[in-house]
């Protein structure tokens, strides 16, 4: 497993929002940046952008790297907008690294539109220095006219041992469902599906 602390691995992302938030009542082009000394041992180097525009949308992005003084890193970057009729939208990730050379990565994003239909995904990658490997992750669309769901998993050992999983549910308006799982069990592929009315109960599948 990545042995990077939760508090240094968030410390860039936290250096992003912070400047954003600094600026996000500009009228106009703000930016802003920076550097210094962390309480891990190593410098944190951050900049941030927000602009407003004249129909009232608003963007800002920012950026940070940071270092622990360690043989550690990570870096940062997000973006956020809204637009003029209410609808918003954003995402980041982040890379960081250990001195013993595990790296972790992470991303997601999410949107709501005026209209009430939103969706995020998030996702997360770890690839540790003895040839392991994981990832995680999962996303989600709604709107009029029903949602999909996705959680997905897969790791790899150090020998080179793969499994994972896969599920997707897709809900229609009239509650009705369907649910997909795919295993991977180091190569044998199973697949099941379920289906279930708007009150819960199991139905056949079409």
């Amino acid at each position: 497993m990545v042995r990077i602390s939760s508090k240094f691995a968030i410390l860039a992302a936290v250096a992003v929002f912070g400047l954003a938030a600094v600026s996000a009542g500009a009228q106009e082009v703000k930016h802003a940046a920076g550097a210094k000394r962390n309480q891990e041992g190593g410098v944190t180097a951050a900049r941030g952008t927000v602009v407003e525009g004249a129909n009232g949308g608003k963007v800002a992005h920012g950026a940070a790297v940071a270092t622990n003084g360690k043989g550690g890193a990570v870096r940062a970057h997000g973006t956020a907008v809204q637009g003029p009729n209410g609808g918003t939208a954003a995402r980041g990730a982040y890379t960081a690294k250990d001195a013993q050379g595990n790296i972790q990565h992470g991303s997601g994003g999410a949107y709501k539109g005026p209209n009430g239909a939103q969706g995020y995904r998030k996702g997360q990658t770890n690839v540790n220095a003895d040839g392991s490997a994981s990832h995680t992750g999962s996303s989600a669309i709604s709107g009029k006219n029903g949602s999909i769901t996705n959680s997905n998993s897969i790791t790899k050992s150090a020998n080179g041992q793969v499994n994972g999983q896969s599920t997707t549910t897709l809900t229609g308006k009239n509650g009705n469902s369907e649910t997909v799982t795919k295993t991977d069990a180091n190569g044998q592929i199973t697949k099941t599906k379920t289906c279930k009315d708007a009150s819960g109960n199991p139905t056949a599948c079409p």
